[in-house]
């Protein structure tokens, strides 16, 4: 049968009506890039019933984002989780992220100080790059049994604890006791002389301090026995190793020190070519829910930036937390910076004369 002009040119429209409709009905996708943990599937099932949107999780750390962003000029991905102190310096360097419309995300939903600390230090040109999701932080982890007096760094250079206390041979000690001291490292991160005087005055109190010290721990497992055995009566060392001996002692946990403990925050940031920015939106105000976010923190082990979410957290756990973090040492967190070119070579050296000595 022949076809004639007008039923072959209906048959392409209907064919052509066809695709877009298909087209159309393709569901709609976000690309998150981020960390284990930080997206379970349960969270994931239940932001797509929601919103009909797909999400794909690409998982990764703070190196390999940086490098996958990089090669693609920031492409591939519509949401990834750097570190806050990966933004301002990847962003200056390569151009990889773009700048976030504070007035899309929920802002009621955050903790106020870690919301506004974290678009502090993510700021480049006067835009904000960041805001925050999951977090955690060094301080002190205590026999509060047999250490009662130790509650700041300092406090592990006591006469009533020598012999019996650990910490690192790293930066955040460097920091931590910088801040006991009555000094602030991070506002003197522009000023490289100052920072090290402030540096030069840490390694002595560190090297004055080397008696009390039973080890310098290297590996979580192995202060964890040294705490546990009782060799160790006080270190610094990070809030989940505490709140772990805590299960097993309830006279060891962690302890915010006075002067601040020192906290790491990984963040919410839109790559520079995401191709799906309002989902991006969507899914941050969805996990910064109290009753999602305390999903979150089951499945990573760490808490999140959402106000309130600790009491929807498993009830040893919650405990845990708001006897180490009341408000006032939420507040107090001293929130690590970018690190500026050159001052790690200043606190190697420090590092290397303490060890020496």
């Amino acid at each position: 049968m022949k076809r004639t002009r007008s039923s072959f040119l209906a048959t392409v429209t209907a064919a052509s009506a066809l695709l877009i409709a298909l087209g159309g009905a393709q569901a709609e996708e976000l690309r998150l890039l981020t960390w284990g943990g930080y997206a379970p599937d349960d969270v994931v099932a239940m932001f797509e019933e929601e919103t009909g949107i797909d999400v794909q999780v690409t998982l990764s750390n703070n190196e390999e984002m940086i490098a996958k962003l990089r090669a693609t000029d920031g492409g591939g991905f519509d949401l990834a989780q750097p570190s806050q102190d990966r933004i301002a310096g990847a962003q200056e360097e390569y151009g990889i992220y773009k700048p976030m419309d504070v007035s899309k995300i929920n802002g009621d939903l955050f903790i106020a100080s870690m919301l506004e600390g974290t678009k502090k230090n993510t700021a480049f040109d006067g835009e904000v790059y960041g805001v925050p999701h999951v977090w955690g932080t060094s301080g002190l982890v205590v026999d509060t049994k047999k250490a009662p007096e130790v509650k700041d760094y300092v406090d592990l250079c006591s006469e009533a604890v020598a012999g019996k206390v650990s910490y690192r041979l790293k930066r955040p000690t460097l920091i931590g006791f910088a801040f006991s001291m009555g000094m602030d490292p991070f506002a003197a991160y522009g000023d490289t002389a100052a920072y090290q005087t402030m540096m030069e005055k840490v390694g002595e109190k560190l090297i004055e301090c080397k008696p009390n010290v039973k080890a310098y721990w290297t590996g979580g497992d192995a202060l964890i026995n040294l705490l546990r055995s009782g060799e160790v009566v006080a270190a610094m060392a990070w809030d989940t190793g505490g709140w772990k001996l805590n299960e097993e002692n309830p006279d060891i946990t962690f302890v915010a020190p006075s002067s601040g403990a020192l906290g790491w925050i990984d963040t919410f940031v839109l790559p520079a070519k995401t191709q799906n920015e309002e989902a991006a939106y969507k899914w941050i105000n969805f996990v910064m829910q109290p009753e999602i976010a305390a999903k979150i923190t089951a499945s990573a082990g760490n808490f999140t930036a959402s106000k309130g979410a600790d009491a929807f957290a498993e009830e040893a756990l919650k405990t845990r937390f708001q006897g180490s973090f009341p408000q006032e040492a939420i507040d107090n967190i001293k929130w690590y910076p970018p690190v500026p070119a050159g001052l790690e070579d200043i606190e190697g050296k420090i590092l290397d004369r303490v060890q020496a000595s």
